[in-house]
């Protein structure tokens, strides 16, 4: 664990570009092995800069949803660096690859590859995380069980960055693992990941600090979350259904 704050705020840092770098490494091989071609062909870099744009813009701006009280410091003429926000990030960039596949009349499903590349750059963004301590926000409320972690104000806390990691190393293992499964329906791997993790967020944020409360007592990040399932999960239904031979296909989200 990291105290001293002139060091978390590196050590976050190249964990967070580490974890990208090595995802983008991760699917540029995947796409090569898929016989999708170079990730910089035409399609492929249309893909990856819809990826880059929207994810960047999803990042800051929930975020900025989470924590409205940055805006309100902005208005009043104090600046404060944005933070991240990996929802955002996973949200954003699904929509940033929708527009670039429009825009380039794609129709060939891409997320299914995402998968495994986007879980190994959470993990290791996590571990960064986890070792800048009070700095990053991340951590969990005080706990009593013997695994909670003083993160350097003597309190005992929810390690809630290896509780993530565990559990998205967790649920994307049994997606890949059952891959065939989902063959009948390109993206549904990509779907179920994404939908799970928000179910997730929407959970474990519940043992968090909540900086600016919403209504019913949620977080910024929890409506986010609850909005988001509820206008993606009539797409997962409808493709597990097709999977499962019961529908007809219908446009892919991914």
């Amino acid at each position: 664990m990291i105290s001293d704050i002139h060091w978390a705020a590196p050590v976050h840092a190249a964990f967070e570009f580490a974890g990208i770098g090595i995802g983008a490494a991760m699917y540029r091989r995947a796409r090569r092995i898929d016989g999708q071609g170079s990730i910089m062909a035409p399609s492929g870099f249309a893909v990856l800069v819809g990826l880059l744009l929207g994810a960047g813009i999803g990042n800051k701006l929930v975020f900025l949803i989470e924590r409205p009280d940055v805006v309100a410091q902005w208005l009043s003429g104090h600046w404060i660096a944005p933070g991240q926000s990996i929802v955002g990030g996973l949200l954003g960039g699904l929509i940033g690859v929708e527009f670039a596949k429009a825009a380039t009349h794609q129709k060939r499903s891409t997320g299914d590859l995402m998968v495994l590349p986007i879980a190994t750059g959470i993990v290791i963004g996590r571990i960064g995380c986890f070792l800048a301590g009070l700095y990053d926000d991340t951590y969990g409320v005080v706990t009593a069980l013997p695994w909670g972690v003083d993160f350097g104000d003597g309190l005992n806390r929810h390690p809630t960055q290896l509780y993530e990691m565990l559990f998205v190393c967790a649920w994307a293992a049994l997606l890949l693992r059952q891959r065939k499964r989902w063959q009948p329906a390109p993206g549904l791997m990509f779907k179920l990941f994404l939908s799970g993790y928000l179910v997730w967020r929407l959970g474990v944020e519940g043992i968090k600090p909540v900086l600016v409360i919403y209504p019913l007592g949620l977080s910024g990040i929890q409506w986010v979350c609850i909005a988001s399932l509820l206008l993606y999960l009539p797409w997962v239904v409808h493709s597990i259904h097709f999977a499962k031979g019961r529908a007809m296909p219908c446009k892919d989200v991914h």
